[in-house]
């Protein structure tokens, strides 16, 4: 759709202070879908705000999901939202009758208010994206747009859809009936994807297919699938200067060494990638031949791709993606590039620089492990189908297959390590199994 105005809004220092004024200005609604919102300073100021807007009469929305938020936001912190005013619903909560529900997660970042104007990032909430200039902790990198035009509504459809499969929808009365007016001259489109729909890898194997001069990258948690790994590899191939952005310094650190085990293959063919030298990037974004790009919450991982709800903006603008080119560019700057040993091993030219970190919990959402997860099956599924390993997924093959061996020794010498955990969870199934259908045959008797 056209007629949208975008800007290009960078890290917490203009996502955070944009969020906050619009939604202290809203004057009918605001529809807020963070993914997690942390219990500290920044998120308090957030919670505040929105309850100063709940007690003047408007109609604030906040969805957060279950497992992204888990120990990071207390009881009382919802509680005190609720109990101001501000509808709060929490995505797919662990429940009895679905064993495997947590694997879809809603990663979605998102703010909109009174239909007028909406914001897509990779932020959440919390004290990371901020920093910490007296310990020397520099802020999370991150990227998001603020929108206005008729892309809006599709943005405000986007979190009316989530909020109504958690209880009653939005009020027919209180949904945008007409797009906003035009803005700007941005032609853009939404894309809100759902598990199992794979909207985004597809519109990247796309970019990958088509585009001529540039492809530019920057992910956080990045383990591709084979086929868009191909996809990237045979760009480069044909002369396209393609390039990825990724982290050195990740919240999670056992995946770092699973995602590098996937840079080989691009690096053979000529993909250009580079790691982030300070404390996380966590950018969801893609530029192709300065004309094409994309800014969103969507990862470049089977998780994001198949398994969760997401939200991103692909935008044809020379002006914006010519803006998210010089800022790639000036990110290059801090980063340092990985090249191939003559010994096949995945180096950095040089000593990287080194930043103060922190805001490491060791945890991470069931999407980032099942990207480490996607990668081990990668080398796995090669080795039985005998397709030639790579040297850098030989080697994780090597240190799976151990495992697995030290694994079956332990099961035989003990076997009840495995025999009651798996006779707790097939239980679990079978009786969730029998409640669904007593709960259908009762809807259809």
């Amino acid at each position: 759709m056209v007629g949208n105005r975008v800007v290009l809004l960078k890290d917490a220092a203009q996502n955070y202070p944009a969020w906050l004024a619009t939604i202290k200005g809203a004057k009918h609604h605001v529809h807020f879908e963070p993914f997690f919102i942390c219990d500290d300073e920044i998120g308090r100021e957030f919670a505040d705000t929105m309850i100063a807007k709940a007690r003047e009469g408007v109609r604030v929305r906040l969805i957060y999901d279950w497992l992204g938020d888990f120990g990071k936001t207390s009881r009382r912190f919802w509680s005190g939202l609720r109990e101001a005013g501000v509808e709060v619903r929490c995505y797919n909560p662990p429940r009895f009758d679905s064993p495997f529900g947590f694997i879809s997660r809603d990663h979605r970042k998102m703010v909109a208010i009174d239909g007028i104007v909406g914001f897509i990032s990779g932020l959440c909430v919390g004290q990371a994206w901020v920093g910490d200039p007296s310990r020397n902790i520099a802020p999370w990198r991150d990227t998001g747009i603020e929108v206005r035009g008729p892309a809006v509504a599709s943005i405000e459809r986007a979190f009316a859809e989530i909020w109504s499969t958690m209880g009653p929808p939005i009020p027919e009365h209180e949904m945008i009936t007409e797009a906003p007016a035009a803005a700007g001259e941005v032609e853009m489109r939404i894309i809100a994807t759902v598990p199992a729909t794979a909207g985004v890898i597809r519109v990247g194997e796309l970019i990958a297919a088509i585009a001529q001069k540039r492809l530019w990258l920057t992910d956080p948690y990045f383990a591709g699938t084979s086929s868009y790994v191909q996809a990237l590899r045979a760009a480069a191939r044909d002369g396209v200067d393609v390039r990825m952005l990724v982290p050195r310094a990740m919240d999670i650190r056992l995946l770092r060494p699973i995602s590098r085990a996937g840079y080989r293959p691009l690096l053979e063919a000529g993909v250009r990638i580079f790691e982030w030298n300070g404390t996380m990037i966590h950018a969801k974004t893609g530029v192709a031949d300065g004309h094409w790009a994309r800014v969103g919450s969507t990862n470049l991982n089977l998780a994001s791709w198949f398994g969760n709800c997401e939200l991103d903006a692909a935008i044809a603008n020379r002006g914006f993606a010519g803006a998210l080119e010089h800022m790639f560019l000036e990110d290059l700057e801090n980063a340092t590039e990985l090249v191939l040993a003559p010994n096949a091993k995945v180096l950095a030219p040089g000593p990287p620089r080194r930043h103060a970190g922190g805001y490491r919990t060791g945890r991470g959402s069931a999407g980032r492990a099942a990207a480490g997860a996607l990668r081990i099956g990668n080398a796995i599924g090669a080795a039985f189908a005998n397709r030639v390993l790579e040297a850098v997924e030989a080697r994780l093959l090597h240190v799976v297959a151990l495992a697995m061996l030290v694994l079956a020794i332990l099961l035989v010498i003990f076997p009840r390590l495995i025999a009651y955990p798996f006779a707790a969870l097939w239980a679990w199934i079978g009786e969730a199994l029998l409640y669904r259908a007593w709960k259908l045959r009762n809807q259809t008797g």
